[in-house]
């Protein structure tokens, strides 16, 4: 029987490409153009540090629910999720406080709105990025 590691390993890099824009990079994937954000004197419309903070929350809330649905047989038409983090300065830095993740999970049967909503909970509770942070993350699903 093959065991399976534990410990997995992710790279990424950034580089800067000219005022307070850059891209940031992981092998093997599409480079992704980065960003101060404009609250700091940043740019528009290019992902910045806080918006992959919160959309890493997002999307890891997101696949976990999609892993223990398909183990539990959770028959579901469509998942949809906003998220919103909140910023602020504490003791003098900032750091994200909150997350609320807002996923909308439009099921076959009706009957599954119970299972489905455990589900979600038992995906934020099992999230490693959620696990990861010290940032407070709060769902507030909505099952049709």
């Amino acid at each position: 029987m093959e065991v399976r590691s534990k410990v997995f390993t992710y790279r990424t890099a950034v580089k800067w490409t000219g005022q307070k824009k850059g891209e940031a990079s992981s092998p093997g994937k599409p480079a992704v153009p980065v960003a101060t954000p404009p609250e700091f004197k940043g740019h528009e419309g290019i992902w910045s540090p806080e918006d992959l903070f919160v959309a890493s929350v997002n999307v890891c809330v997101m696949t976990t629910f999609l892993a223990f649905a398909e183990r539990a047989g959770l028959s579901f038409t469509g998942y949809e999720s906003e998220a919103e983090g909140r910023l602020e300065l504490v003791d003098g830095k900032f750091q994200v406080t909150a997350i609320t993740l807002r996923p909308q999970v439009t099921l076959q049967a009706a009957e599954d709105s119970g299972k489905a909503g455990e589900l979600l909970a038992k995906a934020e509770a099992n999230c490693l990025i959620s696990n990861s942070i010290k940032t407070k993350v709060a769902v507030e699903p909505v099952i049709r």
